[in-house]
């Protein structure tokens, strides 16, 4: 569904601006590219956060507190 909203938004763009719905489709994969070390970092840094909270709950669930 997303992508179909995408792909909508994209062809009104093009009925307006042609050359503006043609700039973004050049740049959108460049866009993605410099934005997906960031995604990875985000993952990381939930992982992170994951493993300190387990690790800060771990005397409670050995001693059976739920």
């Amino acid at each position: 569904m997303k992508v179909m909203l995408l792909l909508v938004g994209w062809f009104i763009l093009l009925a307006l601006s042609w050359p503006l719905a043609l700039l973004v489709f050049v740049l959108a994969p460049i866009v993605w590219l410099v934005a997906l070390p960031f995604r990875l970092l985000g993952l990381v840094v939930g992982a992170m956060f994951a493993l300190v909270k387990s690790l800060l709950y771990l005397p409670a669930r050995l001693f059976g507190y739920r």
